[in-house]
């Protein structure tokens, strides 16, 4: 093999067109990929309500429950009953209500959750002394 022709094939413009070729000849089909996000993690969720919660015992409240729930994670799914996300709301869909962005936006899902807490309980402390006793919420 020449230099030349290795060099010719070496450009990212023609490996990438050299990789479509042969793909498409094996019958396959190349895309690109979508760019991903950084995988949220439980400790950047607890940053999250913690803005979005600033009283310490209420926060202690919120965050008791989603430990208990979805163990911090926004994409936690119950096998058995569809409830989906940090605050494992069911049927998941209802945190449209917070944003479009519910099923993979922790800021959205806390937001619905403390609604939700506030409204049924009167706050994530009174939701988390209902959970204490019937450990659900």
């Amino acid at each position: 093999m020449s230099v030349s022709f290795i060099r010719r094939i070496a450009t990212p413009k023609k490996a990438i067109t050299a990789a479509a070729v042969a793909a498409a000849t094996a019958g396959l089909a190349l895309s690109a990929a979508p760019a991903q996000a950084a995988p949220m993690t439980a400790s950047s969720a607890q940053t999250i309500a913690h803005k979005m919660i600033p009283d310490a015992a209420q926060y202690r409240a919120f965050s008791n429950i989603v430990s208990h729930e979805s163990g911090w994670n926004p994409a936690a799914t119950n096998g058995s009953s569809g409830a989906y996300g940090l605050v494992q709301a069911l049927p998941g869909n209802k945190m449209a209500s917070a944003g479009s962005d519910w099923k993979t936006n922790p800021a959205t899902q806390i937001k619905w959750g403390l609604n939700y807490m506030n409204s049924r309980y009167g706050s994530p402390a009174a939701a988390w002394s209902f959970w204490q006793t019937h450990h659900w919420y």
